[in-house]
This record gives structure tokens, sequence and C-alpha cells, in this order.
């Protein structure tokens, strides 16, 4: 760029010269000063032409060393994008030369090391409870046991199914299935399979296992109606994605198992099966707030009664149905920034028993009406640290034969009028680790026609190992 400019300098000035050359020799005729002028001139040219001629051969020596270049690189380069091509440029002045890549070696290993995935996962949970009862008639204060020692297994068992087992061994030595299934993810579109023995999707706290409850015990009106051990039966489930309403997302589960439980199908000799449906509706209230709410019905029937007839129990058949309804709610709170540190979470269920029954007494069809309902509230004082209280109401139906000799119907009716159990119990939970809870929990129970009032204080250490720590189900 220099250059071109001196050149087109030296050129101006080479004009203005001859220009004033040819003005002067038509009025002065010889003039020393003029003959310097003109030898400077002269002089200033010729190193003109040869700063061209450089600047032409050195112009050609460039274009010289871009075509040996470009005949360097190789054809397939010229088909790559600009990247490439300034690559091979850069490799071809640079004299570098591309490193060939070496063959990969074969390693040959042993197959039956990897058969260890194969396994299944394997994990152990239990608690250990102590309480201290206070409660007229009753002698024995406190007690202490391991409530119960559960080996969960879980697989899959290829990309299309899974297994899940869980097997209770109680205190005293007796060992039961709690749960076992098989799931299959694709049999139906939108929907998942279950088959096995489960715990039933009525509400939510059935479906959860004992030691990952947010308290010690279930709720009292569930215990009431199905039994310490909740709903736990045999037979298929089908959960369904539904189609979203709106901002809601929605979930339809259809059960079908055997009539099991003893507390509402004890008669039942022929083997009807019992059915179950439940609707869960799930939505987001803002970043932090969820709500889901859902609905139960549970129908089954009992076909064997026993009947006082002159002293002695007689058996007779009649095919009578009983229904649970129930209902669900629950909201969370949880910041997003400080999940782990803050929440508030509400939790509330309601149950409606309906059965129709032969009285024991003799007296013909008669129909039975139970309900109870908890709500409890918790919050996250710490990361570490849960605090909350629970409410339960239980009011089980008034029945003049509900303590009859071989055919009590208690705890779903009572003597009494107007029967009724309250059940008020504050908790706290420390996690000391994600493997160990420790719990303190105070119940007061009163109310009328049940049992007497009643108080107790428990404690509970949760623990657990393997990498299924407290899984609810």
């Amino acid at each position: 760029m220099q250059v071109k400019k001196r050149f087109c300098l030296l050129f101006l000035l080479a004009t203005i010269g001859c220009s004033s050359i040819g003005f002067a020799g038509n009025n002065e005729t010889e003039n020393p000063d003029l003959k310097e002028l003109k030898q400077q001139i002269l002089e200033m040219k010729q190193q003109m032409n040869e700063m061209k001629q450089k600047h032409e051969t050195e112009i050609n020596a460039l274009k010289e060393e871009i075509s040996k270049l470009g005949q360097a690189v190789p054809e397939e380069a010229k088909a790559e994008d600009e990247a490439a091509l300034l690559r091979a440029l850069a490799e071809s002045m640079a004299g570098e030369k591309k490193e060939q890549k070496k063959p990969e070696e074969t390693v040959y290993k042993f197959g039956g090391l990897s058969l260890q995935q194969l396994n299944p996962e394997i994990s152990v949970s239990g608690d250990f409870i102590g309480h201290y009862r206070h409660q007229d008639e009753t002698r024995k204060r406190t007690d202490a046991e391991i409530r119960g020692l559960e080996l969960n297994f879980q697989s899959y068992l290829d990309p299309f199914s899974r297994i899940k087992a869980t097997t209770h061994i109680h205190d005293n030595g007796e060992v039961h299935l709690e749960e076992v299934y098989l799931t299959h993810f694709t049999a139906l579109e939108n929907a998942t399979l279950d088959l096995g023995r489960f715990r039933q999707q009525f509400g939510v706290v059935n479906r959860w296992h004992g030691d990952a409850l947010d308290q010690v015990q279930y709720p009292l009106a569930l215990r009431r109606i199905f039994g310490d051990e909740g709903l736990n039966q045999t037979g298929a489930s089908i959960e369904w994605t539904l189609p979203q309403w709106g901002q809601a997302y929605q979930g339809l589960t259809l059960q079908v198992t055997n009539s099991e439980n003893d507390r509402l199908f004890g008669g039942d000799t022929l083997g009807n099966p019992s059915l179950l449906l439940h609707y869960k509706n799930y939505r987001d209230l803002s970043r932090d707030t969820y709500l889901e709410f859902g609905l139960t019905g549970l129908f089954g029937w009992n076909d064997e009664w026993n009947i006082l007839k002159g002293g002695t129990l007689e058996n007779e058949h009649d095919t009578l149905g009983t229904q649970v309804f129930g209902a669900d709610l629950s909201v969370l709170w949880e910041p997003a920034d400080q999940a782990l540190y803050r929440n508030v979470e509400w939790r509330s269920e309601v149950y409606f028993l309906n059965q129709d029954l032969l009285a024991p007494d003799n007296s013909g069809k008669d129909n039975l009406n139970a309900w109870g309902a908890y709500s409890y509230l918790q919050t996250k004082a710490a990361r570490n640290l849960d605090i909350g209280i629970r409410a339960d109401y239980y009011r089980p139906d008034s029945k003049n034969y509900a303590n009859m000799p071989g055919a009590p119907i208690v705890p779903l009716a009572y003597t009494a009028k107007n029967p009724e159990r309250w059940q008020i119990g504050p908790y706290i939970t420390w996690s000391q680790s994600e493997w160990v809870k420790l719990r303190c929990e105070y119940d007061y129970a009163f109310g009328h026609g049940t049992e007497d009032t009643e108080h107790v204080l428990w404690l509970q250490a949760i623990f657990s190992a393997g990498p299924h720590k407290h899984e609810r189900y």
C-alpha cells in the first residue's frame, strides 16, 4: 500500500515538472536553475521506474508462491468448507504431515464378569418403636419392638417390564409377602399394567409403606375401615395417563383384585373380585405451589353371614354389596430456590363405608355406615427437621348387635349411641441422614362410645440401606 502511494506522488511531481519545463522553454532560453531541476526530475523518474520494476517482480513472485501452494492442496480439500481449506493450507506451509490413526486393538473380556448387572437391586428398611401409654383399665404402660423389617427387591427384566417385591418380617418372626408385582410399560397405549400383589391406590397414604409415613401410624379412619395394614390385595392394576385438561394433568387407575381384606370382605366365599377406581388431578398453582386431588371408589361383595338362631350360630348365604368411597387433597408449597430448607405440606383424606349385611341377631337385612377423615399440616423448619400435627376423626355406626359373640362387627359399629373418636398428634422428625430418621410423636385420643381416652408418647427410629431408601411404594 505504501509503494502505491509513493508511486502516485512521484508521478504527480513528474507531471508538474514536465509542464513547468514546457512552459519555461517558451519564455526562457537558458537558465541554470532550470537545468538543475530538470536533472532532479530525470533522477526521480529513473527511481520511479526502478521501484515499479521491483514492485512487479515482488507481485510475480507472490503469484508463483500462491500457485505452488494451490497445487500442494489435496483435491479432496477443495471440496471441503473454508475452514478445512485454511487448515490444509496451513499444514502445507508448515510442512506438517497428518498422523495416521492407529487401528484400535481388540480387547477380549470374560463375559461372566458382567453378569452382576443382571442381579436385582436389594434394599433393607425397617423401624424400631417404643411407646408409653396411659389409659384407664389398661395396666401395661410401656412397650418396645421392631415393628418390621422389609426386604425390597426390584429389577428391570427387559426394556418393557420391571418387577418389585417387598417381604415383611415381623418382630415375632412371622413373614408375609407385602408386595410383589410385575409392571409392563407398553402393554397398553398411555398406560402401565401391574400384575401381582400390591398396596392399592385408595387415596394417597394407603399406597405408602409403613416406614415411609410422615407419622408413626396410618390414619385412624384408614385403620378402622381397612384394618391396621391397610388395603393390600392381589390382582391387576391399569393406570392411564389421560389427556391434559387445561393446566391440569389427569390419571385414572382401575384395579381388579381378589377380595382378601378380612375387615371388608371376610364373608366372601364365592371368590368375587373387588373393583377399585381412582381418579387423580394434578396442577401447578404457581412456580412454588402444586395442588393434587383424587376420588376413589371400592366395590366388593360378601355372601356368607353368621346368624344367631335358637342360641346357635348358623351360616346363611346371600350376596350383598360393600362400597367404600374416598376423596383426597394435597397441597405443597416449596420455593424453588429454597426447596431443601423450606416447605409447607397439607394433606387430607375422607373415607365413607356403606355395607349391606344380614344382621347376626336374625333381624334380617341391614345397612352399616361408617366414615372418617384425617388432615395434617407439616413444614420443614430446617434442612433435616420437619414438624407437623395431624388430626383424625372416626365415626362408626351404632348397632345393638355389634358385640354379639361369633359375629362381631367392631370397630365398624359399636353398641353405644352416636359413637365417635378423635385423635390429635403433634410430631417432630429429625433426619440424621438419608438412611436414618428419628421421630417423636404424642397422640391424644378421646371420644364417646368407643375406647377410653388415652395418651401415647411414641419414639421411632427408621433405618434403611440400599439404593431405594424409605421408598413409599
